[in-house]
Parts: structure tokens; C-alpha cells; sequence
């Protein structure tokens, strides 16, 4: 078998020398033969395809460990390869996402005049209702939702404390509705409360990963909202007739839609399509929630649910009841009347916000 140097191996691979010594430590590219007198490595022709496979996944930023599964399953299963690759970069873009608006909102904070005109000379404030319901087949309502003026939040509880975990989350972010917070720093301050969430929900659990919760809630800071997301609660904004959804489903369904695995049709039916992969749970695992910044218009309306709602009322129909002129109360009720007449067959939690002039 013709055996390449390592000079003349990183030559043809376009990898260092350095590089491939690291790769041959990690356990990720070991050479063919070492020479048991000298320490020098031997590659064999055959390893140049994995090699190659490492310079593409290291240009697209790939962690090692993650190089390392890839590979692994690129020597079995090419095509479960490149599943991973793209659930990896789907998990790119997300994050892409939210520098991008963090980086947005930096650069209108730092150079818009405080003192001159602009967006925020127009006063804006939120109009609400917030409601939890049980539903029609459940015994007890695990769900807690709350709105003020400042916080909305709800939160989806699930195991033998489910109820305690949701309402525990809600509390520990409870002081943001009447704390001030620095525009500048509300991803950093709702970042900390929702670690003094996951430990409130902890307390709650006694250490069980069988007790945890969702947790999506907005935070109003007079002209923009913050938003934190962990789990498959939802957040929508209505702009203009249209309905957007402003959060990302933390669910196995989800990931194997992100994929291609699943349609986005399919993914309505599928029987594990309430398996989260993220919610603060009792073990504590400091799961990342996901955080944005959205500018608010007069007129746009925001809806905050748990999957009480969502899995049984279809978007189209969460539309036409937002898109109406009812008040923030009226339009809860006449969801939950159309998750009711639904079945009903999970508890139901909704918040409404209308952004207006003051």
C-alpha cells in the first residue's frame, strides 16, 4: 500500500503538519503506519477523503467533537452524516439570528441622539390580558400565564409538580415588571432571570428531571420587546394582517423538520411531537433559552400560548381571531373558546398585547 509522508499528506489534504499532529492526539485523523524508531507518521492515499471531510467541516466552524461524530458516521452512513451537518447548521443560523438583532439594536442604540428626533419620541404602551384554563380533559391546569406592564409570560408545566414548576418560573420574573432595566442590557438582565427561574423550578423538583417547565415570556422596555424562549410555548406577532411566529419550537418534531426529516405537515400528527429537547427542568441541566429583541409598532398585537392552543387551533384560525378589532380580553376568551370547542384536551394558557400610543 503507497504510504504518503506527513508533509507530502498535508499538501494534498491542505491541512498543517500542526493540525494533523492535534487531529492524531484528538483520536480524529490517526496516520496509517507510525515508525516505530523515528515517531514519524504515515497516511495512507485512502485516509484523504476523511481528511478532506475534516478542512470542509473545520471552514464551516464545526467544533471537533461534533468533526469527530460526523466522521463517524460518515464511515457508516454518508447520508446520516449529512443530517448532522445540516441539523448543525440549522443550529448556526439560529444563533446568526439573534446576534444579528443584538447587533442591530447596538448599533441603533449607539448612534441615535437621544436628544434629537426619532422612533422613540412616539410614547408607546401595552394594552393586555392574560388567562389560563384547564381545558375539557385534564384534571388540573399545570399551565401559568401572566401579563403586566412591563412582563408577559407564560409557562407550560409537566410532571408530578408540573403546576408548582410553571407558576415557580413565573414568579422568579415576577420584580421585572416593576424593576427598571437599562435598554442597553435587557438581554443580559432576562438572560439572569431565567437562571433564577431554572433554580426556582429546581427548588420545586427536589432534583427530578421527571418536573420541569416552558418558559417564553416578552419584556417591554417602552419602544422594543425582549424575548426569552425555552421549550415549545409560543410567541406570535400580528403586523399589519400578517401572523408571525417569533419563537422556535425546542421539540424532537422540530429538529427532525429543521433536518428534512419530517414536513412540516407531518410534524402536526407525529405521535412524539411533544418531546422537548429543551424546558427548565428539576435536574438543572442550564439549558441556553433563546434570546431576541424586537422593535414594537403601534398597532402590532402579540400572542403568547402554550401548546394547549397551538396544537389544536390551526394558525390560520389563531390568525383570523387576532386579526379582529376585539379588545386583548375578548380576543383570550374567543381563543380559548376555539381550543374548547377543539376537544379541549390540554390546558390552555394565552396572553394578548396590544402595542399603542400612550
Amino acid at each position: 500500500m503507497a504510504m504518503l509522508t506527513i508533509g507530502a499528506f498535508a499538501k494534498a489534504c491542505r491541512l498543517s503538519p500542526k493540525a494533523l499532529r492535534l487531529y492524531d492526539e484528538l483520536d480524529l485523523l490517526r496516520p496509517a503506519r507510525v515508525d516505530p524508531g523515528t515517531g514519524y507518521r504515515y497516511y495512507a492515499a485512502g485516509q484523504l477523503e476523511r481528511a478532506r471531510l475534516v478542512v470542509w467541516l473545520r471552514r464551516l466552524g464545526m467544533p471537533l467533537a461534533e468533526i469527530r461524530r460526523v466522521c463517524l458516521l460518515h464511515d457508516r452512513d454518508p447520508s446520516a452524516a449529512g443530517r448532522e451537518i445540516r441539523a448543525h447548521w440549522a443550529r448556526v443560523e439560529a444563533e446568526t439570528a439573534v446576534r444579528r438583532d443584538l447587533a442591530a439594536f447596538l448599533v441603533d442604540h449607539l448612534t441615535t441622539d437621544p436628544n434629537g428626533p426619532g422612533k422613540d419620541t412616539i410614547m408607546l404602551e401595552l394594552r393586555y390580558s392574560a388567562h389560563s384554563d384547564t381545558g375539557r380533559v385534564r384534571p388540573a391546569n399545570q399551565d401559568t400565564a401572566y401579563a403586566g406592564t412591563r412582563l408577559l409570560a407564560v409557562a407550560d408545566g409537566y410532571g408530578p409538580a408540573g403546576a408548582p414548576a410553571s407558576s415557580a418560573a413565573v414568579e422568579a420574573l415576577r420584580f421585572l415588571d416593576t424593576d427598571e432595566v437599562p435598554a442597553g442590557g435587557v438581554l443580559n438582565v432576562l438572560e439572569d432571570a431565567v437562571r433564577g427561574a431554572e433554580q426556582a423550578v429546581r427548588d420545586v423538583a427536589d432534583g427530578s428531571d421527571d418536573i420541569g417547565t416552558t418558559l417564553t415570556a416578552l419584556l417591554w422596555t417602552g419602544s422594543r420587546l425582549a424575548l426569552v424562549h425555552i421549550g415549545d410555548s409560543r410567541a406570535y406577532l400580528l403586523r399589519e394582517g400578517e401572523l408571525f411566529r417569533i419563537t422556535h419550537d425546542h421539540t424532537m418534531v422540530q429538529s427532525m423538520v429543521d433536518e428534512g426529516r419530517l414536513a412540516p405537515e407531518e410534524a402536526v400528527s407525529h405521535p412524539q411531537r411533544a418531546m422537548l429537547l429543551k424546558a427548565l427542568t428539576g435536574g438543572g441541566t442550564g439549558t441556553a433559552p433563546d434570546l431576541r429583541l424586537h422593535d414594537a409598532l403601534p398597532g402590532d398585537r402579540y400572542l403568547l400560548c402554550s401548546d394547549g392552543l397551538t396544537g389544536v387551533v390551526p394558525e390560520d384560525r389563531v390568525r383570523e381571531l387576532l386579526a379582529t378589532p376585539a379588545s386583548p380580553d375578548e380576543t383570550v376568551q374567543a381563543l380559548f373558546a376555539a381550543a374548547n370547542a377543539a376537544g379541549g384536551p390540554d390546558n390552555v394558557s394565552c396572553v394578548v398585547a396590544d402595542v399603542v400610543e400612550s
